[in-house]
């Protein structure tokens, strides 16, 4: 399975590109998000991705969906467990930054989620139903992410870690932040837990 992919740009379409690795060119499907991140980007330059592998029975051909951060394939894989929406569907979807879709949800936004490509009401009620406090981590993303991922085995610090080196964050201020969340709930015991109760105080503060 290909999980990452680092080479040059062959080619570039509306919805996908065609990236050169070791003499072999692989076509990689990109969000919206994705796309417009690369507007700016020629033919010829080197570009790195996180790669979402799709293969099936029923689709039998190989598909590969490819995203800047790991934290934005993290959400895609979440988003696609939501009933009805599969890889495909999701890609379309994704036109707006994952941050706001995130605090949609969060915030039971049916409205704003029913006007993403190809979701309607319906399905916008479902995300929202299946996904729903599990968004926090998601809707803290910063547009100058980085993409490495947490090791330390104390979910304060893997929280601490993830809003650094993924979400954008500066140190002081996430640990802070973290710091107000442990204080406002001592019963967090995990770092899913922390991630929604540091969303939770951002929103309130900002009401």
């Amino acid at each position: 399975m290909i999980g990452y992919i680092e080479g040059k740009i062959l080619k570039k379409e509306e919805d996908r590109v065609l990236v050169l690795v070791n003499q072999i060119g692989y076509e990689v499907l990109l969000p919206a998000i994705v796309m417009k991140s690369l507007q700016n980007t020629n033919i010829g330059a080197e570009i790195s991705l996180y790669i979402f592998f799709q293969q099936t029975e029923r689709q039998p051909k190989p598909v590969l969906i490819g995203f800047n951060l790991e934290v934005e394939k993290e959400f895609f894989q979440k988003f696609i467990s939501v009933e009805a929406i599969g890889p495909l569907k999701a890609v379309r979807a994704l036109s707006i930054p994952v941050r706001e879709i995130a605090t949609a949800i969060e915030s039971g936004e049916i409205n704003k989620l029913a006007q993403l490509k190809g979701i309607g009401r319906r399905t916008a009620q479902k995300i929202v139903a299946t996904l729903e406090g599990k968004m926090g981590k998601f809707a803290l993303i910063r547009s100058d992410d980085s993409e490495e991922a947490p090791t330390d085995e104390d979910f304060s610090k893997q929280v601490l870690e993830v809003m650094t080196n993924q979400l954008g964050h500066r140190a002081d201020d996430a640990r802070r932040m973290i710091d107000k969340a442990l204080k406002g709930n001592r019963a967090i015991t995990t770092a899913e837990e922390l991630f929604e109760e540091v969303y939770r105080c951002v929103r309130m503060d900002g009401n």
